[in-house]
């Protein structure tokens, strides 16, 4: 097994090192295996989507029920999985430490660190915080001694401080504290991709696509963006439409909203 995993995540630092690849975020088993049917080389998971399965709202699943989806994933298809790791699960750089040491045996092939606070007056923590918890992991995947790649996330634009110049310091005090890739996610506008990608350059940069951009694939590619990740919006996609047929068949007693509806027969074979 752990040959299965040293080529799944050399395989995906090599996805890194040039062009520019789609990182699909399944929510659970079944999805993950529909998205390695269709093609996709790599994946990873998303808090949101696994969160919303077992009826949680985002961030309130605990480190063992994280570790257990992550082993799910891995063990779901042979493509390398992209772990969305919160913030660590650690109070202080040492609990990062040991939670990311943990997340590796899980198999994954990238850990992703954001800098976020509990706290909602403070929704990102102070910058020196939050270099120390990428430093931590950076130290916990070094000691391991497996290739697993390392992202550092600024969240100032999701947590609604859209300030691009701090986004852009803190991306580069994580990729100098060890992070392989950087990733803000919320930035949309072509300008803000451009500079970030800029910014930390060579390093790659990982771009969120959770809703309907003006932006093609080659577009994103042609902006030196290296993966692009949907994060919760397939999830969300599924959930609209059980939520649309749902509130029919409730409302007005019509049924109308199965009309887009997977073939059982087709999820049979898929899944056989």
């Amino acid at each position: 097994m752990t040959q299965t995993f040293n080529h799944r995540r050399a395989a995906f630092r090599a996805l890194h090192a040039d062009g520019c690849f789609v990182l699909p975020n399944p929510w659970d088993i079944g999805s993950a295996r529909y998205l390695h049917d269709l093609g996709f080389k790599a994946l990873a998971s998303t808090s949101s989507g696994v969160a919303w399965s077992l009826g949680r709202a985002d961030g309130q699943l605990s480190l063992d029920d994280t570790l257990a989806h992550l082993r799910d994933l891995v063990a779901a298809t042979p493509l390398p999985v992209n772990a969305d790791f919160g913030d660590g699960f650690g109070g202080d750089p040492a609990g990062v430490d040991a939670a990311v040491i943990r997340a590796i045996a899980t198999g994954v092939a990238g850990i992703s660190i954001e800098d976020a606070s509990p706290d909602p007056d403070h929704p990102l923590r102070a910058l020196d915080d939050a270099v120390a918890r990428v430093r931590a992991a950076r130290a916990a995947i070094d000691r391991s001694g497996e290739d697993v790649l390392l992202i550092g996330r600024a969240e100032n634009f999701f947590v609604g401080r859209p300030d691009l110049d701090d986004t852009i310091t803190r991306l580069r005090a994580y990729a100098q504290a060890g992070a392989d890739c950087l990733y803000a996610p919320g930035i949309s506008t072509r300008e803000q991709i451009e500079a970030v990608v800029a910014a930390v350059a060579p390093k790659p940069v990982n771009l969120l696509v959770g809703s309907a951009v003006p932006f093609t694939l080659q577009d994103i590619a042609a902006m030196g963006v290296r993966r692009v990740s949907v994060g919760g919006a397939m999830a969300r996609t599924a959930w609209g439409g059980l939520m649309r047929a749902a509130q029919q068949i409730h409302a007005e007693g019509r049924f109308d909203g199965f009309a887009d509806a997977a073939s059982g027969t087709a999820l049979n074979q898929l899944f056989r």
